[in-house]
């Protein structure tokens, strides 16, 4: 059973940059056959990231960011996301992003690029309904 008092590690790494490192509560992976919540204690694994919503939350709020698909590790209390891109939830422009997905349906876009889309403006609708988180 896990400890209550010990904590996360999440690391979000992209080409560029360690994006984020920092203690967290809890961490919500958008795994892609679903949503994967991860508390201390987790046993170890490794999963195949979709596009979508990547939330860590630490006390009584969560920090959501947009991450681009890639690989996700759970070891020893340590979560890494490995992904092409991340963002912070409130840097997506929810109107860049419908066009975005307008574009994709209107080309004939992959079926990645369509559901990629669609993430960016769930998470910018997500951000828009609740600021407070």
């Amino acid at each position: 059973m896990p400890d209550n008092h010990s904590t996360l590690q999440c690391v979000v790494v992209t080409p560029e940059r360690v994006f984020l490192d920092e203690a967290a509560d809890f961490v919500a992976l958008p795994l892609g056959d679903g949503e994967l919540g991860v508390l201390p204690g987790r046993e170890a694994l490794v999963g195949l990231l979709g596009p979508g919503e990547l939330r860590v939350g630490a006390g009584q709020h969560a920090r959501r960011f947009f991450v681009d698909g890639g690989f996700a590790q759970v070891r020893g209390d340590v979560v890494t996301v490995l992904t092409p891109q991340a963002l912070k939830a409130e840097d997506i422009d929810a109107v860049a992003a419908r066009a975005c997905l307008d574009a994709a349906r209107g080309q004939r876009a992959t079926p990645e690029a369509q559901l990629r889309a669609r993430a960016e403006l769930r998470i910018a609708a997500q951000r828009a309904a609740s600021p407070s988180t």
